[in-house]
């Protein structure tokens, strides 16, 4: 992945504030265990619901069933808002990522996923690949990729905002 272009955004930050690098900003997306996601429903209202993402190479990826609201709504609108932080005032880093899921199927990658999942919780969550899907005893669940394209990063406390942007 290229070192995105990173900018603190004086608009809408405190006067101490220093940019967030993109390493510190990296590093929440791949601690995070709750994330959230916004999606766009066909008449256009938005649709927010928590998940679990793994951070992995140079994207996010979660899943969903394939009835599920947001797996509904990518099928006509694939941007998508991946969110992460805290509910704390004046300390930590929350992160929100903008970007276009994409569907992966390809085994081989969802085997690297699966072990990536499992790892990060520490095997709470195990996924067996087949047909180009995690499987469960729940059944099949779509794995997407996110390649953010703008990344905000709100720092709490110092209140500043940075922008990192992907060519």
């Amino acid at each position: 992945m290229n070192e995105p272009v990173t900018e603190l955004d004086q608009r809408f930050s405190g006067p101490a504030a220093t940019p967030a690098s993109w390493d510190e900003t990296r590093q929440v997306l791949e601690a995070a265990e709750l994330s959230w996601i916004v999606t766009v429903r066909a008449d256009g209202r938005p649709h927010l619901t928590p998940l679990v993402a793994v951070w992995f190479g140079e994207a996010l990826y979660f899943t969903t069933g394939d009835a599920e609201q947001k797996a509904v709504n990518l099928r006509g609108n694939s941007h998508v808002i991946l969110m992460t932080g805290g509910s704390d005032w004046d300390a930590g880093l929350d992160v929100v990522v903008e970007g276009d899921a994409v569907p992966v199927t390809d085994d081989a990658v969802l085997g690297s996923l699966a072990a990536a999942w499992a790892a990060k919780w520490d095997g709470r969550w195990q996924f067996q690949v087949r047909d180009g899907a995690f499987q469960q005893d729940g059944g099949a669940a779509l794995v997407f990729a996110v390649k953010p394209g703008k990344v905000l990063a709100f720092a709490k406390g110092s209140f500043g905002q940075t922008r990192h942007t992907f060519a």
